[in-house]
């Protein structure tokens, strides 16, 4: 399943595995199976939300996110189908 959000003009988006600690953007879309993408929009990451990347473990996977006023830790694999824009 893809969920998105579209804009009238042509948005450029990046994987959320390339935000920076600290650095916020606003979830694009998610180009998930339906189970997963259903599962993380409940938890926040719902297109055109924002999210701050926060820290992440020592090894560099998982990565923490701030969204909807949680913290998720999301695994790099995830991190990659998901996009933003900034």
């Amino acid at each position: 399943m893809q969920v998105s959000f579209k804009k009238a003009e042509t948005v450029q988006t990046a994987p959320l595995a390339e935000l920076a600690p600290g650095e916020c953007g606003i979830i694009a879309s998610l180009d998930l199976p339906e189970e997963l993408a259903q599962r993380l929009m409940e938890l926040g990451f719902l297109p055109g939300h924002a999210v701050e990347r926060s820290a992440s473990a020592p090894g560099g996977d998982p990565v923490i996110f701030c969204v909807d006023g949680s913290q998720v830790a999301l695994r790099g694999d995830l991190c990659r189908r998901i996009r933003f824009t900034r």
